[in-house]
């Protein structure tokens, strides 16, 4: 069933990210680079601030929906997360988290029911918030490092380079697209679409 397009949001929609200029395109602030299609494909934007993040609500697949975009550092997101869930009482499955992943490569994406953080501290910081981990997620794979021996959270605060940034935007492009259909036919199509 979906919500009327007025009235309270009926789904939660947080794209994680680290605020401040030192992380801007870099490869963990690819789940912002989609709320930046978000906001150019949609004429929503995410520029009131509350619950610790930047929201904005506007109509996605047919549904009212809240966007977030934390203004906590990575660790913190689900101080953004759980307080706006609340707010609202929108239930753990109408709560999608788009995110980088490191074990995709550049530009796959992925989507998940829930389940695991994979390591992930956004990821772990809404699980522990919110007291579960069933609430779907839009992975934008981001790729490994090319040397194991890299620091993996040097890995992922780094910039993106120009080639990068085109694949990953592109996919941030297509996450957003992922959204709307987990909110319009539901996450098995979304899976079917776009797990490949």
């Amino acid at each position: 069933m979906l919500f009327s397009k007025s009235g309270a949001p009926g789904w939660l929609v947080c794209f994680l990210g680290n605020p401040g200029s030192e992380y801007a395109r870099t490869r963990h602030n690819a789940g912002w680079l989609a709320c930046e299609a978000l906001e150019a494909d949609h004429n929503i934007h995410t520029s009131r601030l509350r619950f610790h993040a930047f929201t904005g609500t506007g109509v996605l697949g047919g549904a009212q929906v809240l966007f977030l975009r934390p203004q906590t550092y990575m660790n913190l997101s689900g101080d953004a997360v759980q307080p706006a869930a609340a707010f609202y009482k929108i239930p753990a499955e109408r709560i999608i988290v788009v995110h980088d992943d490191m074990a995709l490569p550049a530009g796959k994406l992925r989507i998940k029911r829930g389940g695991s953080d994979g390591g992930h501290n956004g990821i772990k910081s809404i699980t522990r918030r919110l007291g579960t981990n069933a609430y779907p997620r839009v992975k934008i794979g981001v790729g490994e490092p090319p040397n194991p021996e890299w620091d993996r959270i040097d890995w992922v605060v780094g910039k993106l380079t120009e080639g990068e940034y085109k694949i990953i935007a592109e996919a941030a492009g297509r996450a957003v697209k992922a959204v709307e259909e987990i909110i319009s036919r539901g996450i098995d199509s979304a899976m079917n679409l776009y797990n490949r």
